[in-house]
């Protein structure tokens, strides 16, 4: 037997597992649904956006956070990567809440200063929307620090089951010792609910910028290590890597 044919049985065989584990599940951990809108931006105002921003919106999703409507939210500033500039995004245990909670802040910020609104849409006048469901992570729950590394991954559709039950069973043991230890402060894999071509989203958080670069490093390294990385790569073969400073959150 290749190396090709038996690390493809492990993979059967781990998928299996995994899917045979989560139907005898007994108490299911409450699911969070993440809605994010990527902005791009005029780069010459997107400065300008940041203030309108701690202006007009952040008060209003801080509110939101401390009565239920959405249980976290964020907004990143774009630091290495591709088109995107601006991000923000907000959690909520399910579909229902969390595009009511997109209505309800909406109208508040509209009814505070529309002409701010304005101001803001003008300067980053094109998005793109995702809604993400939490699949596994450790650390999201508080702060998250001051960076992120996000990976937006395009993944053959036909086998994500097999993606997700790789990062769960194989994966996230190596991120949570690394949250454990304090390499990492936060780490998450979320699968595409609503949005375009990616369809699956890996962060990692640290303090700082260059913490985060050396947390990536001992991440790479730890992945290189294990043998069905190369299962991972052939089942998500393309993605985008962004480097987000994170310029607000709660909690």
């Amino acid at each position: 037997m290749n190396k090709g044919t038996v690390m493809a049985a492990a993979m059967a065989s781990l998928v299996s597992g995994w899917l045979s584990g989560a139907a005898l599940a007994q108490d299911k951990p409450p699911e969070t649904f993440i809605y994010s809108t990527y902005f791009k931006c005029d780069v010459a105002r997107q400065e300008r956006a940041d203030e309108i921003m701690k202006e007009l919106q952040k008060p209003l999703w801080d509110a939101a956070v401390d009565d239920g409507t959405v249980a976290s939210w964020g907004w990143l500033v774009h630091h290495t990567g591709g088109g995107w500039r601006r991000a923000q995004y907000f959690g909520a245990s399910s579909l229902e809440a969390l595009l009511a909670a997109q209505k309800k802040l909406g109208d508040q910020a509209d009814a505070k200063n529309s002409k701010l609104g304005a101001e803001f849409a003008a300067i980053c006048n094109a998005h793109d929307d995702y809604i993400w469901r939490a699949v596994a992570g450790k650390g999201n729950e508080g702060s998250r620090g001051g960076a992120s590394f996000s990976v937006y991954y395009t993944c053959d559709q036909s086998r994500e089951d097999e993606v997700d039950a790789l990062v769960k069973q194989v994966f996230a043991p190596m991120y949570d010792q690394l949250v454990q230890d304090g390499t990492l402060k936060s780490w998450g894999w979320n699968e595409h609910i609503v949005g375009a071509q990616y369809r699956r989203l890996s962060t990692i958080t640290t303090a700082d910028v260059p913490s985060l670069l050396k947390a990536r490093t001992a991440v790479v390294e730890a992945l290189q290590k294990n043998p069905l990385s190369r299962s991972f790569d052939a089942l998500c073969g393309s993605h985008a890597d962004y480097i987000w400073e994170i310029g607000a959150e709660r909690p």
